[in-house]
């Protein structure tokens, strides 16, 4: 009964970051799930990441929502269009080598062109949210026992 009342509150949560993404230009969300993963992965994990950014282009805020995983060691955004696994260029959470359960808010902040890395690594963040706008970056959920990654959505506008 517990994890139904848990589960209950993260999707309504999640309905309610989705609903709040959606209101205007700049704003960006993905629905995580096993999936999307290449190749796909059993899990009853879900996930909900919500970006927007800022009037200037200079930053994004994000917000990661996570439910029915354990032990996730990190999260990030990846550069490639759906079906294919690409590189690392934002990371999101962890590294947590241990591994942490969240049902909820996994992770929350903002990032800025310093803080991109891999092919991106040096570029504007205008780089970044046209990947994002043409549907060519995802959100990977990596755990102890998927570490290629557990959750993954495709980022669209």
């Amino acid at each position: 009964m517990r994890r139904f009342t848990t589960l209950f509150t993260v999707m309504a949560l999640l309905t309610l970051v989705a609903t709040s993404a959606s209101a205007g230009g700049g704003n960006f969300r993905t629905h995580l799930s096993g999936d999307n993963e290449v190749p796909a992965v059993e899990t009853g994990g879900q996930g909900e990441a919500t970006f927007s950014v800022s009037g200037d282009g200079s930053s994004i805020d994000y917000k990661l929502i996570v439910a029915n995983i354990d032990d996730v060691v990190q999260a990030h955004i990846h550069i490639a269009p759906a079906g294919v696994n690409g590189p690392v260029t934002v990371f999101l959470f962890g590294p947590e080598p241990e591994g942490v359960t969240v049902n909820g808010e996994l992770a929350t902040g903002t990032f800025t062109a310093d803080d991109l890395i891999g092919p991106l690594a040096g570029q504007p963040l205008s780089d970044l949210v046209e990947a994002m706008e043409t549907g060519n970056a995802y959100v990977n959920v990596h755990t102890l026992v998927n570490p290629g990654g557990e959750i993954r959505g495709q980022i669209e506008g």
